[in-house]
């Protein structure tokens, strides 16, 4: 869980940024439910998983149930993430009819599970967009009350579009410095083009400079001065 800045930093300005996105997230869930979201990416190492992965974490964080699904059955991660097994997942629960007990993986963090993929299958797209992953999605609404998705990147396959079609909402990051404006706008057309409810686009991998560097890590600096006070005053 090295990635995992949400765990190992939870003051940290990075950590605070996700718990805005889970803010923005909770306040447009109130007209329509919002319980599974899919977060993808115009290309690969936009870093879509790492921000899925903390989102989940600040949401767990709230007391909520939440699980984590590795959609990405051509290159799934989720499970080196988390250093738990992919021996069996999403595909074996679809195809041998395994039992949702027998493949989810309980984490270190409290009311956070990860379903991972399982084995990699030679129909990732009908696979996805078959009518037992659509039910199987709505089941794990009645035990869950959050489900973060991580799909392929959906500037390069459509994987991520079939997902979101079954989805009450969808994520689009994209790398500071990295990203192609022209492929992340292919990428929200693709998602349009489904009629994807995008909550919204997260600028990952920024790099803050000059005042609001300084800013930030004066109160990071801060904070952590705080924490050690309270801490030896406990001691004594």
């Amino acid at each position: 869980m090295k990635k995992l800045i949400s765990i190992k930093e939870p003051k940290s300005p990075v950590s605070e940024s996700y718990r805005g996105i889970r803010t923005n997230i909770e306040f447009s869930n109130l007209d329509e439910e919002i319980k599974v979201i899919t977060v993808t990416s115009s290309k690969q190492n936009e870093g879509k998983s790492t921000v899925m992965a903390n989102l989940a974490v600040s949401f767990a964080n709230l007391e909520k149930k939440v699980l984590i699904l590795d959609g990405d059955l051509r290159n799934p991660s989720v499970h080196r993430m988390f250093g738990v097994s992919n021996a069996r997942g999403v595909t074996d629960l679809l195809v041998d009819n395994k039992d949702f007990i027998e493949c989810v993986c309980s984490t270190e963090i409290k009311n956070l599970h990860v379903l991972t993929a399982g084995k990699i299958p030679p129909n990732p797209s009908e696979m996805l967009s078959s009518k037992k992953m659509r039910a199987f999605v709505e089941s794990l609404k009645h035990h869950y009350d959050y489900i973060f998705i991580d799909a392929p990147p959906i500037g390069i396959i459509t994987d991520a579009g079939i997902i979101s079609t079954y989805s009450d909402g969808c994520v689009l990051v994209a790398a500071a410095g990295e990203a192609d404006i022209d492929m992340v706008k292919m990428a929200k057309e693709r998602l349009d083009k489904v009629n994807a409810n995008i909550l919204g686009v997260v600028l990952n991998k920024y790099k803050p400079e000059g005042a609001a560097s300084d800013y930030y890590n004066y109160y990071y600096q801060q904070e952590e001065v705080a924490h050690k006070g309270r801490r030896a005053k406990k001691k004594k």
